[in-house]
């Protein structure tokens, strides 16, 4: 229990000065944390047209891997996540994770071997697409974080007289990952030739964020009929912004009841456990029973399904 509360008044601590440092700076500390990994390997020794063609093996890593049925899921947010594990690896911690799982069941319990598999395969699929989804979901929300700042170094780079191209690279050069390494290959492949709007669009479609796609529709439009183009950057900026402090107002109105679906889900898996510590052999009479097993997979089930319907209700659509 001593453990506990120190524990707690850690992660209290630590959320407090998070807490603090976003209402003081307005982001997150992750956000200005992320050293610019292009930039980097570019001081490092490494030429642009390297650099470039690096990332560019990293980002087409699992676009084969897409038209997979099952395996394209899991792909696409990999790309999303900006994770650069072959398909084949990935496959091997699908593998490890299903004979950890077993293994741990084969030790832990009597149960039988289609109910050890099942289960198994579930818990390695499921347990590495989330992993790979709360990576990709970081990623999002912290290049959602720095898009506005981004744009407004184009808005003040072409108010001075400067290019688009010229604008966006100092743009690229100035954000800080996961946004300035994606800003810094798009800038490389224009510098190389190709089209910028098709070079913002591809971006915008790998990445799967709204407000790119919007930033890749106003630098299209205005290729095609001109108009001040900073003054649109400018007032895209302000929307991106003002949509991400309502995302953030929305977020801390459902955290309490986020929460509480997630700790209603995880407390009766707990419970049994910390009853087993406290007096072993509480449960050996019940699991010699051949319903027992039956009956914790019906439970599972009713917990995931109270978990999935307490994320629906507090998804609010803005």
């Amino acid at each position: 229990m001593e453990a506990l509360v120190y524990l707690i008044v850690f992660a209290s601590i630590f959320f407090l000065f998070e807490g603090a440092y976003l209402v003081l700076f307005g982001r997150s500390v992750k956000a200005n944390s992320k050293v610019n990994r292009r930039i980097a390997m570019i001081s490092a020794g490494m030429s642009a047209k390297d650099t470039m063609e690096k990332l560019r093996k990293e980002q087409d890593l699992h676009t084969a891997a897409k038209k997979i049925p099952i395996y394209g899921i899991l792909a696409a947010q990999l790309q999303r996540a900006g994770m650069a594990i072959p398909p084949a690896k990935m496959m091997l911690i699908i593998i490890a994770a299903f004979g950890l799982c077993f293994a741990g069941l084969t030790l832990g319990t009597g149960s039988s071997l289609a109910f050890r598999l099942g289960i198994s395969a579930v818990v390695a699929v499921g347990g590495v697409y989330a992993w790979v989804l709360n990576k990709a979901r970081t990623r999002s929300d912290l290049m959602q974080e720095l898009l506005p700042d981004s744009i407004e170094l184009m808005v003040r780079s072409l108010r001075v007289g400067h290019p688009f191209t010229s604008a966006f690279r100092v743009a690229a050069q100035e954000s800080p990952d996961p946004l300035g390494t994606e800003y810094g290959f798009v800038s490389d492949e224009i510098s190389y030739g190709r089209d910028i709007g098709e070079a913002l669009n591809d971006m915008a479609e790998r990445l799967e964020i709204p407000d790119l796609r919007f930033l890749s529709v106003a630098v299209a439009i205005q290729q095609q009929s001109g108009g001040n183009l900073a003054e649109v950057l400018a007032g895209l900026a302000k929307v991106i912004r003002d949509r991400f402090k309502l995302f953030r107002k929305v977020k801390a109105i459902t955290a309490e009841a986020k929460w509480s679906g997630n700790f209603l889900s995880v407390f009766p898996i707990l419970v049994p456990f910390i009853i087993n510590m406290i007096q072993p052999g509480y449960f050996d009479q019940v699991m010699e029973k051949s319903w027992f097993y039956i009956l914790v997979a019906v439970i599972l089930c009713f917990l995931i399904a109270n978990l999935i319907v307490m994320r629906r209700l507090v998804d609010i659509k803005v």
